[in-house]
């Protein structure tokens, strides 16, 4: 078991409705995720935060913004902000969400990570905050697996923080996980499930 301690913080990563069923994007299985982290959010965790895709309209990652022309690696028009698809999932506990970070809110750049937009510069401020409430270490958790969890993980692990993905509070796109899980291995992130996981609820 890993106790948790108030230098610990959950992540809940981009679930919002445009990625659970009946959304523009929609994670399979997304919404089954809700329940285990509504079990993690009455864990003591120091800080919790959550990230919302936040995108403007016409936005670079939106396949309808190129046309006939998409480049590879575009998605159908989703987060759009201020939508009800860019909004948290309402059967989501938020009540001890002390951060969101909205990201992907520039026009020609993306953001998967919580902690820095894809031009790998521009950071969310994520990283200041937890370092500022004295977070050590972080579990991350939410949608979508092989896309902005990963990301999310990757910078955290490189950023010098300890990293844990829960696997029961993920979903991913691609139908086998195998790939995202050895590469997250391989930055040295650990896999664990939400009944690893100890505290006081």
């Amino acid at each position: 078991m890993i106790p948790i301690t108030a230098h610990d913080a959950l992540l809940v990563i981009d679930v919002q409705n445009d990625f659970l069923p009946g959304g523009a994007l929609v994670v399979p299985r997304g919404d089954a995720v809700i329940p285990v982290i509504n079990h993690l959010t009455r864990l003591p965790f120091g800080q919790q935060a959550a990230s919302q895709d936040w995108h403007p309209h016409g936005h670079a990652s939106f396949a309808s913004t190129h046309g006939s022309h998409a480049p590879h690696g575009t998605w159908p028009d989703h987060c759009v902000a201020g939508t009800h698809g860019a909004e948290l999932a309402p059967a989501l506990d938020q009540t001890r969400v002390g951060m969101v970070i909205r990201k992907g809110r520039a026009l020609d750049i993306d953001s998967y990570s919580a902690f820095l937009d894809n031009d790998r510069t521009t950071r969310t401020g994520l990283e200041f905050w937890l370092r500022g409430l004295g977070v050590t270490r972080v579990f991350i958790t939410g949608l979508a697996l092989d896309y902005c969890v990963a990301f999310t993980a990757i910078d955290a692990k490189t950023l010098g923080f300890e990293t844990f993905v829960v696997e029961d509070a993920c979903r991913g796109i691609a139908p086998d996980p195998a790939a995202t899980w050895q590469a997250l291995e391989r930055h040295g992130i650990v896999r664990v499930r939400s009944a690893d996981l100890a505290g006081t609820a």
